[in-house]
């Protein structure tokens, strides 16, 4: 009863058929010419003789309807060589030889059928559990089952167990979710009440209310299915490299046969040249690995809309990337809250969400996120109004709260805030009441943890120019862009500058580039290959992308590219020595050494051969390993930790700000030892932890023990400073500092501020992003 509306549906009896039928005309072609050989050996040569015509005949009125059709339509390929091996068999009366060659077509058609089947199948099952239904609450509370298309933004819907989540959503209720149709990973993920989820998952939970905030067609779900049916069988495009090669093997190929009847005078040394030239390593060998490749993309999380878009990334060499969504977060969070002389940064913050919650903006969105993050309780505001470009005002508890931007002179403990948020590339958000500002939320966006790593494994793959453009400031674009590591950056980027630096770009190297949202649309369709972050169905940016990542990670874009050069480079080396043997037979039968039906034989077995060379593709080529699950556990937890280090690591710069500004303070010492007890309680033990148990798992992946000895180096420094602070501690036994011990405790403090924010992102960055299962950076849990 849970899965009703999912209405699964089994496989299509059809679809069955045509799997089994798919070598039905092996099976009867290869039954002929054992009839055939039946009775040339029982005596009645001449009925055996007669059946392999008839195969020979049944083989070339397909292949030569379908040869003159391409003709007609001016497209040259590789298929004129079997029709004329076919008709040449017929012509001197090599009949078991044209028998033979059909033997062979039909095999590598069997073949090239089987493994686009099994390379498609992942792009096959979601079209097959694609959701047709759901339950909405009607305005009495009932719950009705609806056509998917009824549903509109703003409905309110049950999920119950087992279904497959219909639209776009909010949680109304904690969600446990099956993702790994949508992201390609296995682990099942927690939602909580407020959180946004995607179309297409499975709830692998309890029943969980859901409101819709997009319809079926505008879901992420109904652009990913788009997408893969565009990608499962488009052929022409997939053979496109087999027909590059086809330009100059076949002028060779009818050349030395018509040399070899010419100097011979024998027309049998013209067909035994094109029997053994059948080009089935061109005509299969390419489209298998190819498709083999979009497999593989596929469940890693990369649609690509077509074989010749994967090859297009296979060759690339040049990569733009936009910045915001891209190369960082695109959803900005509270990096840190500054507040007056005695505030409460907690409820700075709570006050100022509270505000915000009737606000659209993305900003308002990352403070209540944020506020909810901490467990702070929210008020609802009364008589919101709001300025655009200025702020928000509200009354929360009876007082009157203003949040945006501060007009008039700042005051003195926030002197110098704009200018401190300027260098780090942060927006700053202003709190104020009826008496003055109360504080200050410093907003980033932040990069993404996988970013830099990725960006390594892009050169890796042989990408040689890694440029980033973005709309965004010069500042905070030039901090991004040495945190990652790429060649260039082009700032204040308009989509129409986009657009055209891809163009240029484009004239000295295939270039792919990479953005998210509509306002990169234009760059996408300039490359030669466009990949949009995240398939949302509606967005310019994945309309008009030869790939989508349905997953929201970066680093799946280099699997793409390492997979798509392995897919490329089994397919060229699947032809290169398929026709490089056959070339070598071809002059063999040039030479009258090699009959027409011992040609067919050979040629047989070099078909076998490069096509299972080509099924290569389905595996390998991937520098990334997967961890073990117990591995992947330990980096869940101990990312997880990470927030709460972040927020001791916020408790210790503003003490050490206290202790810089006013030493005298009586506060100084207990603010010290609070964030002392705090170090010690919280932040050492998380260390000590990864030490003993995610250090040591991360050895055999990294490859060495040593790969986690600088980590290790900077534990010993976070321990020997916080034992530092607690020895000035211990030295103040009146509650009050020393003059002469404030520089060596600032010193401390601030040290021990820069080292465990370094090291944090060192681990997230190096370790952390290991995890297949998380996109998110510690910071925003």
């Amino acid at each position: 009863m849970g899965t009703e509306p999912q209405e699964c549906v089994p496989e299509h009896p059809a679809r069955v058929r045509r799997a089994g039928a798919q070598w039905a005309p092996l099976a009867l072609v290869t039954l002929a010419v054992l009839v055939g050989a039946g009775l040339w050996f029982a005596g009645a040569r001449d009925a055996g003789r007669l059946v392999w015509a008839a195969v020979t005949v049944v083989a070339l009125a397909p292949a030569a309807w379908t040869t003159l059709r391409q003709l007609w339509l001016r497209q040259f390929g590789v298929d004129v060589i079997a029709v004329l091996a076919l008709l040449g068999a017929l012509l001197v009366g090599e009949y078991l030889a044209g028998a033979l060659i059909a033997v062979m077509v039909a095999t590598g058609r069997a073949l090239e059928e089987y493994a686009q089947r099994r390379a498609t199948r992942d792009l096959r099952a979601l079209l097959e559990r694609a959701p047709r239904q759901a339950r909405r609450r009607a305005a009495d509370g009932r719950i009705e089952v609806v056509p998917l298309d009824r549903v509109a933004a703003g409905d309110r819907l049950l999920v119950g167990p087992g279904d497959v989540v219909p639209v776009d959503g909010v949680a109304e209720e904690p969600a446990t979710l099956d993702e790994s149709v949508v992201t390609g990973e296995s682990q099942l993920v927690a939602r909580a009440a407020g959180e946004q989820v995607a179309s297409g998952v499975v709830n692998a939970g309890a029943a969980f209310g859901l409101r819709a905030r997009a319809n079926a067609a505008e879901s992420t779900y109904a652009g990913i299915v788009r997408l893969a049916g565009e990608a499962t069988a488009r052929k022409a495009p997939m053979v496109r490299l087999a027909d590059r090669y086809a330009a100059a093997f076949v002028p060779f190929t009818l050349l030395l046969a018509g040399l070899a009847w010419l100097l011979s005078g024998e027309f049998t040394r013209a067909v035994a040249v094109l029997v053994v030239a059948t080009p089935c390593p061109l005509l299969l060998a390419t489209p298998i690995a190819v498709v083999s490749g979009l497999s593989r993309v596929a469940r890693r999380g990369v649609l690509v809309r077509d074989g010749g878009s994967l090859e297009q990334l296979g060759r690339a060499r040049t990569l733009l990337l936009d910045k915001t969504g891209t190369l960082t977060a695109g959803r900005p969070r509270a990096a840190e809250v500054v507040v007056a002389p005695g505030g409460d940064r907690d409820e700075v913050l709570r006050l100022a969400a509270s505000v915000e919650q009737l606000s659209p903006h993305v900003l308002a969105a990352a403070l209540v996120r944020q506020a909810r993050e901490h467990g702070l309780p929210l008020t609802e505001p009364i008589g919101v109004t709001e300025e655009p470009g200025h702020g928000v005002t509200g009354r929360v508890d009876g007082r009157l709260i203003r949040v945006g931007q501060f007009t008039g002179e700042p005051p003195r403990w926030a002197g110098r805030l704009g200018e401190r948020a300027e260098r780090a590339g942060r927006s700053a958000v202003w709190v104020s009441d009826e008496n003055g500002p109360l504080g200050a939320i410093l907003l980033e966006d932040p990069v993404r943890p996988d970013a830099r790593r990725t960006v390594r494994r892009l050169r890796q793959a042989g990408l040689t120019r890694l440029v980033m453009v973005t709309g965004d400031r010069p500042e905070p674009a030039r901090q991004v862009a040495q945190l990652v590591g790429v060649d260039d950056v082009i700032a204040r980027c308009s989509p129409q500058e986009k657009a055209e630096r891809v163009r240029q770009e484009s004239a000295h190297a295939v270039t792919v580039m990479v953005g998210d949202g509509v306002n990169d649309a234009p760059a996408l369709a300039e490359a030669h290959v466009g990949v949009a972050m995240g398939a949302t169905g509606a967005t310019a940016s994945a309309d008009v992308a030869d790939a989508v990542l349905t997953v929201d990670r970066l680093d799946r874009l280099a699997d793409a590219v390492e997979i798509a050069r392995y897919a490329r480079r089994i397919a060229v080396q699947s032809a290169t020595v398929g026709m490089g043997l056959a070339v070598l037979a071809m002059l063999v039968a040039a030479a009258g050494r090699l009959p027409p039906v011992a040609g067919a034989f050979l040629q047989e077995g070099i078909d076998v051969l490069v096509i299972l060379n080509a099924l290569r593709a389905l595996g390998g080529g991937l520098r990334r390993r997967d961890l073990p699950p117990d591995t992947v556990a330990l980096l869940d937890r101990y990312a997880g930790e990470h927030g709460g280090v972040r927020d001791v690591l916020a408790r210790l710069r503003d003490t050490a700000d206290l202790v810089a500004i006013r030493p005298d303070d009586p506060a100084c010492v207990p603010a010290v030892r609070d964030v002392h007890r705090r170090l010690v309680d919280e932040v050492l033990p998380h260390e000590a932890a990864e030490e003993r148990q995610l250090y040591p798992a991360l050895a055999g992946p990294l490859g060495s023990a040593e790969a986690t000895s600088t980590m290790s180096r900077a534990h010993v420094e976070i321990v020997r400073l916080v034992e530092r602070i607690g020895g000035h501690l211990a030295a103040q036994p009146d509650g009050r500092l020393r003059h002469d011990e404030v520089p060596d405790l600032l010193a401390a403090l601030y040290g021990l501020d820069a080292v465990l924010r370094l090291h944090l992102a060192q681990e997230e960055e190096d370790y952390f992003s290991l995890n297949p299962s998380d996109g998110s950076t510690a910071a925003d849990r």
